[in-house]
């Protein structure tokens, strides 16, 4: 505990907001999880620096979240600090030629209405996603035809030794729902993408059409961490389930989606257990009916 409150003195004296024992449950789109011990908003990237090599010096687990859009938090929570990126590094600004840097902070949304309004195309498929730049580099997010990949110019990073490290694409292993920050411990605080010049009615309509087709389709009404599992190959996961009959199967207050059966949604009052319960019974499900093995793309924290 003293490393704690250190760490947490640490963090107010460059100005970061610090939350103690405060529910997960608040910061994640499922609406799942227990308390984080410390809970810090680093407002730069000096602050997120020196919180790393602090609890890297003093042995202190760390998590470094965005949105919370992709991840289910343990019903015990999460040991150590939740440190999420926040003030410069949520900022978002044009550097011409259709180049937009963003914080690794800065959620998707706002990002592609940044876009918008600069009459740039190209990150209309990312409309609606709700995660941040920095989980969607993390994860080569995509939808609709379109990746991250196909976007991004550059990404920066605090590397596993607390080095400032900038990487151009080509060398950030991005493939389906991958990245190279899936195994070299880097931090991601910034991005930068490649843009089109476009009529701006054009591209408000392409986003319009595809938040059309995600109201229809998805179970946006439900809290959820978006699409369960990887897409397998040769077929969709969302269609092996529905085809198992397990839509608006549930387990406590975890539930199949009715709209979407790659989708488990909060039905009311699921805790993680529900939810990892219900992944386990889906994937021994599918693969007892149709052969196929579904793997989980939500990413389990705490515990």
């Amino acid at each position: 505990m003293d490393k704690l409150n250190a760490l947490r003195r640490a963090a107010e004296n460059f100005g970061c907001e610090v939350l103690e024992n405060e529910s997960m449950a608040k910061h994640t789109s499922f609406k799942i999880g227990g308390p984080a011990d410390l809970f810090i908003t680093a407002g730069s990237g000096q602050a997120l620096g020196v919180l790393l090599d602090f609890c890297r010096n003093n042995e202190i687990q760390y998590t470094v979240l965005g949105n919370g859009s992709n991840v289910l938090v343990s019903d015990d929570g999460i040991r150590g600090a939740v440190i999420v990126p926040g003030g410069e590094l949520a900022e978002i600004r044009g550097l011409g030629e259709g180049k937009i840097k963003c914080g690794a902070g800065a959620k998707l949304i706002s990002v592609c209405r940044f876009a918008l309004e600069s009459e740039l195309s190209g990150l209309e498929f990312a409309y609606g996603i709700p995660g941040s730049v920095g989980g969607a580099v993390f994860m080569n997010a995509g939808a609709y035809g379109g990746e991250i990949k196909d976007v991004i110019v550059s990404a920066a990073f605090i590397d596993k030794d607390g080095k400032a490290v900038t990487l151009p694409a080509e060398e950030l292993d991005l493939s389906y729902r991958h990245s190279i920050f899936s195994t070299n411990g880097g931090i991601i605080t910034e991005a930068v993408f490649s843009l089109q010049k476009a009529e701006k009615a054009g591209i408000k309509a392409k986003m319009d059409e595809l938040m059309g087709r995600r109201r229809d389709k998805q179970p946006l009404e439900y809290p959820s961490a978006g699409s369960v599992f990887k897409r397998p190959e040769g077929a969709f996961a969302g269609t092996l389930i529905e085809q198992c009959g397990l839509k608006g199967y549930n387990i406590g207050g975890a539930m199949v989606s009715q709209k979407h059966a790659g989708f488990i949604v909060n039905a009311g009052g699921a805790t993680a257990n529900d939810v990892l319960r219900l992944v386990e019974h889906i994937q021994k499900t599918v693969f007892e009916q149709t052969g196929y093995s579904l793997e989980c793309e939500i990413r389990k924290i705490g515990g």
